[in-house]
């Protein structure tokens, strides 16, 4: 049995922010998973590191690199995580087109690293993060 720790998801989201396939790699799974909520352009499963990764470098490109997760709080236990975030960001070429909504993050782990993400975002959130990717 293994305990996910709050230090391991910090680490994880950390590796992500990096930008960097070989550090992303130690902490996110080869053959993992990502369901983005929504009805966007973004919105959909990522059914591989490699899909995430490209996923998460459309993120930057569309908010020039603006978008942030600022930690509110996480949750772990065996081989899952739940992560509160405030989500920020401007659109690219759009300053007044802005970002700011709360989303949980459901992860599942194995071995150490993340297999499977799902994001739900609060309230009317959702109708802000797909005007906002469209």
């Amino acid at each position: 049995m293994t305990i996910i720790t709050s230090e391991q998801v910090a680490a994880a989201y950390a590796a992500l922010a990096t930008g960097q396939r070989s550090q992303i790699a130690e902490l996110w799974a080869e053959d993992m998973r990502w369901l983005v909520p929504g009805h966007n352009q973004l919105s959909g499963w990522k059914n591989n590191l490699d899909e995430f990764i490209q996923f998460m470098g459309t993120v930057g490109q569309l908010s020039d690199n603006s978008f942030r997760m600022a930690s509110v709080a996480v949750m772990t236990a065996e081989n899952f995580s739940a992560d509160v975030t405030r989500n920020t960001g401007n659109r690219a070429g759009q300053p007044d087109r802005r970002l700011d909504i709360d989303v949980i993050h459901w992860l599942t782990w194995r071995d150490g690293k993340v297999i499977e993400g799902r994001g739900a975002i609060f309230g009317d959130g959702t109708a802000q993060y797909d005007e906002f990717w469209t």
